[in-house]
């Protein structure tokens, strides 16, 4: 049971680039409008699950949500540059790398030489299969033109893999409780988005798109709600791994649904790329 509530995160969080890439809109408009339907998925968590609000659920909540819209934001903006196939493997691969060796070395999840050998062998393969996912066919006609953006998308993801290490590793850090923790995360990534908003005046921040993509706080509230109650179960290094999974939705989504463009070659590193990150996942899951 605690596999399939660490699979949730996977599905919900997998599907947020599929559908902010349907509804459209720039990274300030999805960054805001996303944090606003996480706000709304916040209050309706304190409202009817009643948790206990300390000073310093508050605090740590609040710096979590802030590390979170810097994560988040980049990560659209990488999207943009880059495409979403591109993008959220090469975003997987930066955070399991985080998130992981932060679970195992800080925290010390992994205590005995077999969970440091399968550890570090699902990570591995975990790596290599979203590399596989987002590497390009060199006699694609767009590969010249995705390299041009490759350095800026690139940056992006850094800024982007720091914001999200952030928002996970204080949170396993404070011990605080996963459903109280939900609401003052969100007033943290809401501020966190006015300020980021606040760089994109006169690009129509406040807008259609931006109460559009509300819809992908609403998905993404319910994967962060269950990944914090899966990482107090099972530890942030098995939790987040697994979370990451949602790499084949949308890398597969981004394909057919988007009608981002795969050349025969490509898509066969799509294909062996997907299957090794489920056999990661996997792999993280049997050493719980």
């Amino acid at each position: 049971m605690a596999i399939l509530i660490a699979l949730i995160p996977a599905v919900a969080w997998g599907s947020i680039g599929l559908l902010s890439g349907k509804l459209g809109g720039n990274a300030y408009q999805q960054t805001l409008g996303m944090t606003i339907g996480a706000l709304v998925f916040g209050i309706g968590t304190f409202l009817f699950l009643h948790p206990v609000l300390d000073a310093k659920t508050m605090i740590v909540g609040i710096i979590s949500g802030l590390f979170w819209s810097v994560g988040q934001g980049q990560q659209f903006q990488s999207m943009q540059a880059m495409g979403v196939s591109k993008t959220v493997p090469m975003s997987t691969g930066m955070q399991l790398v985080v998130n992981t060796l932060a679970g195992a070395l800080l925290f010390h999840e992994w205590k005995t030489t077999h969970d440091f050998i399968f550890g570090i062998f699902a990570l591995v393969i975990l790596i290599a299969g979203a590399t596989l996912t987002s590497m390009k066919d060199p006699k694609s006609n767009l590969a010249a033109k995705e390299d041009t953006q490759l350095a800026r998308g690139f940056r992006a993801l850094l800024i982007s893999t720091a914001g999200y290490g952030g928002y996970t590793i204080i949170v396993n850090w404070a011990h605080v409780g996963a459903t109280a923790i939900v609401f003052p995360q969100a007033i943290g990534m809401f501020i966190g988005a006015l300020v980021f908003a606040f760089f994109g005046i006169g690009k129509a921040v406040y807008s259609k798109k931006t109460v559009l993509n509300i819809s992908t706080g609403l998905l993404w509230g319910l994967g962060n709600l269950f990944m914090l109650i899966s990482m107090s179960d099972i530890g942030l290094a098995i939790s987040y791994s697994l979370s990451q999974c949602g790499i084949i939705i949308s890398t597969i989504g981004s394909i057919f649904l988007l009608g981002e463009r795969k050349t025969k070659k490509e898509m066969v590193f799509v294909t062996i790329g997907c299957l090794l990150v489920i056999v990661g996942g996997v792999t993280l899951g049997m050493m719980k």
